[in-house]
């Protein structure tokens, strides 16, 4: 029998994050996985960020996750989306070599100490009471750990389905865990089904790509991680994805084989992703529609293989081939692999606390799709907070929990574990409140303290974020002590502008806040700022651009932080507070907030209900108080 402090089960991104975290944090830490060749492997498409995605990617890396230098290793394309709007909605999304991203994250897990990764199938979680013990491998042997971190993404009872045939199992190639699934429900776990889907992957010289349009990658790429330094950027060669759609033809053929879904016809029983619906869905609901976008996506450089995004599936085989092949470009289109549709169990994350710990078994994790998510980013970002958390336990350390207005970490983490997800959850900026605040290029100066402090991120990654973060406040400086002059230069610049020209001299940061105006223009008029990192420039040009945006936010921020960390005890009986309805007290309990401001985002909670409720919480401090008061002179007088 063998002792670990940490136990991470499943080797996906968010058993990665997760071991990664617990031992770069000093814990004895092992990874158990199916396949260990199948460490680190992208399951689905190939790419890594997106919309909100990208942000926490970059929130990963902040903290010394694994997620976005893996990705600068393995890009082939990077594209940074909504790039002509505002900071806050601005997010990274790259192209990854499939092949290579796997291997590369195995070799930085090889590398890690204190880190043991093991062959094997876990069966049963074992416990004492409400703690967690360890647990035990197919193979009847025990390990015995302080703390486990289960992140068994699509694996426990997967099932996968072509048409009308299924067969057991997480992903093609790979076998489905299925008993560990008894041992969660033994422990009270809630357990549901959900149900994920692929599109077919195309052979590369089988595509007229002379009928597509091509979509090439960002001329000055940026990267994901603040820390990854190569010597050479981007570090492989970059390609260019295609794009083509839909027709009336295809949709014909998917609605006259409707009866061989799998979604249709009550076969599987899990409910799938509103937001990535498979081409079936999309043709349903969406019937008044003339066409549906597709990205043809390459998977790696050595590789034939081409991901079809935007027409996942799980309609017969000849019925793929059929529409497939109605679309332009892919009328001689040869399969590589056809596309399919995973049902898998998942557990109601309301019965987790903010640090995915278990509620109800002390020393119990649980992060990624196992937790009712979609998505490699937002299984990352649970393997990391989970991990990091399992390791300050063992430690006896205080938990650290991310706050929504800490990073969309923290929102991900606050809508899982108080509204559950009754459909893969995704990320969206539109579900951070406090979006301006969580900037994509901000994240290091967010989080990166944090990371180092706890022991993730490096002393030599922290030397680097001290020098970002002292070459800000200098030029925030230098630009507040630079004026651009009411001279002629100046003058007929804003004339060709169509603006009113300058009568007295104006302070930079002042002329930045135009609109029309950009660090450039400034050097232009005399401001000796040349020479700037790219990635500080932006930062002080966002920072003061926005200034007012910013600070008014701040200021909501703080106002809703008086209340927000009110603590409620975990044992509190909801049943006996006066004011609340039986429908919010049934809720409460279900939900088991840990903060008046959990509370007051939970679905249904009325304003009056959360005011019952801070009432009670402070009432039951004074009762409390005044009783320690009384204790504590009675025995000064005894």
């Amino acid at each position: 029998m063998k002792n670990f402090d940490v136990i991470v089960i499943g080797g996906g991104h968010a058993g990665c994050e997760a071991a990664h975290a617990s031992a770069q944090m000093g814990c004895n830490t092992a990874l158990i996985s199916l396949d260990l060749k199948r460490i680190g492997v992208m399951s689905c498409n190939p790419a890594i960020g997106g919309l909100a995605k990208g942000q926490l990617v970059k929130e990963i890396d902040a903290l010394g996750g694994l997620m976005g230098r893996n990705t600068d290793l393995t890009a082939i394309q990077y594209r940074r989306l909504n790039a002509s709007k505002g900071p806050a909605v601005r997010s990274s999304r790259a192209q990854c070599d499939k092949h290579l991203y796997s291997i590369r994250m195995q070799e930085q897990l090889a590398q890690v100490p204190r880190l043991t990764l093991i062959s094997g199938e876990v069966i049963q979680l074992e416990s004492c009471g409400k703690s967690i013990e360890g647990v035990v491998l197919a193979d009847g042997s025990s390990l015995k750990a302080q703390a486990v971190v289960v992140t068994t993404g699509t694996f426990l009872r997967g099932r996968m389905f072509v048409g009308l045939e299924q067969q057991e199992g997480g992903r093609l190639g790979d076998q489905a865990s299925v008993g560990l699934s008894a041992s969660l429900e033994q422990l009270g776990f809630r357990l549901s089904r959900l149900k994920t889907g692929t599109p077919p992957r195309l052979h590369r010289k089988s595509i007229d790509f002379s009928k597509l349009e091509a979509q090439p990658g960002d001329s000055e790429p940026v990267p994901f991680s603040f820390y990854l330094k190569p010597d050479r950027f981007p570090v492989l060669p970059q390609v260019s994805c295609h794009i083509t759609y839909t027709n009336s033809r295809t949709h014909e053929l998917i609605e006259e084989n409707f009866s061989k879904s799998p979604l249709f016809t009550g076969v599987i029983q899990g409910v799938g992703p509103r937001y990535c619906p498979s081409i079936e869905d999309k043709v349903k609901r969406f019937g008044h529609r003339e066409r549906h976008q597709i990205f043809l996506e390459p998977e790696g450089l050595e590789t034939d293989e081409i991901y079809v995004n935007g027409i996942s599936t799980s309609l017969p085989r000849n019925v793929q081939e059929q529409f497939v092949r109605s679309i332009a470009g892919l009328e001689e289109s040869q399969f590589i692999r056809y596309g399919y549709a995973v049902e898998y169990d998942c557990i109601d994350a309301r019965q987790l606390k903010a640090t995915f710990e278990s509620k109800d078994v002390i020393g119990l994790f649980l992060g990624g799709q196992i937790n009712g998510t979609s998505g490699y980013e937002e299984a990352a970002a649970q393997g990391l907070i989970a991990g990091m958390n399992a390791a300050l336990q063992v430690h006896g350390q205080e938990p650290l929990v991310f706050s929504r207005a800490d990073g969309y970490m923290g929102v991900l983490a606050d809508d899982l574990v108080l509204k559950g997800a009754d459909e893969p959850y995704r990320m969206f900026t539109s579900r951070a409140e406090y979006r301006l605040l969580l900037r994509e290029d901000n994240a290091d100066l967010r989080l990166s303290e944090t990371g180092h402090r706890v022991g993730l991120l490096s002393d030599e990654c922290f030397k680097q974020f001290m020098k970002r973060k002292e070459a800000i406040e200098y030029w925030k400086g230098k630009l507040s002590q630079f004026y651009v002059m009411p001279n002629s230069e100046v003058n007929q610049w804003l004339s060709q502008k169509g603006l009113n020209r300058l009568k007295d001299r104006v302070g930079g940061e002042v002329f930045l806040r135009r609109p029309e105006v950009n660090w450039s223009t400034l050097c232009e008029f005399g401001f000796d700022g040349e020479t700037v990192a790219s990635d500080v420039r932006e930062q002080v040009e966002i920072q003061i651009k926005y200034q007012g945006y910013i600070q008014r936010d701040f200021d909501l921020l703080e106002g809703v932080r008086k209340s927000e960390a009110l603590k409620i005890p975990s044992y509190l009986d909801f049943n006996q507070i006066p004011g609340l309805s039986n429908e919010i007290k049934s809720r409460l309990s279900l939900t088991r907030p840990e903060t008046l401001g959990q509370a007051s985002r939970m679905a249904g909670m009325t304003p009056a209900a959360v005011a019952h409720l801070l009432i009670y919480l402070k009432m039951r401090s004074n009762s409390l108080k005044t009783e320690t008061k009384t204790e504590t002179k009675n025995d000064e007088q005894g």
